[in-house]
């Protein structure tokens, strides 16, 4: 038996971590963070204020707000930066350093320094443009997909838009 491989399946496995559908890595250079990312992750317009960002983290299952101008990523904030914000533009609050990673990255390598970090969120940006956010489970052996996110979607505004502010909501 080799001693990397992914293989499907639903159960969890000591030593690896899940990823997309059940999907397990062993070892580095298994998979890439493109395999584990959300694709449609909630985004924030370059308008958006500081109370935009407290109103998204109002669910609980939201550790970091995407900020973009179009799909140009601005800056990802994480939630204590958020708390005392009121009006100030959101796109001014938190930053980029250390919260990003490429798609090619190794989901292994990526893996590891986020849990030797305490890091549950990464921005996945190509090119400056966000293309997807890396999840972290709460218990660090897996990574959240976007079937999961869609099937406890019930705000009503649904994954991979921009959400609006209060400014402009119709």
């Amino acid at each position: 038996m080799p001693l990397s491989r992914i293989e499907e399946s639903t159960t969890r496995h000591e030593g690896g971590v899940e990823f997309g559908g059940g999907r397990v890595a062993y070892a580095p250079g298994e998979a890439t963070v493109a395999d584990a990312m959300v694709r449609r992750p909630k985004l924030l317009p370059a308008t958006a204020t500081g109370r935009d960002v407290r109103d998204l983290f109002g669910d609980d299952h939201v550790h970091a707000a995407l900020v973009v101008d179009d799909r140009t990523l601005l800056t990802v904030i994480e939630p204590h930066e958020a708390e005392v914000s009121g009006d100030a533009p959101a796109r001014t609050m938190g930053t980029l350093e250390g919260r990003t990673v490429v798609p090619g990255a190794d989901l292994w390598e990526t893996w590891t320094w986020m849990t030797r970090n305490g890091c549950r969120r990464l921005a996945v940006v190509e090119d400056g443009r966000c293309v997807g956010l890396l999840c972290l489970k709460r218990s660090s052996r897996g990574f959240c997909c976007d079937l999961g996110i869609r099937a406890r979607a019930i705000d009503g505004h649904g994954e991979g838009r921009v959400l609006p502010t209060p400014h402009h909501r119709s």
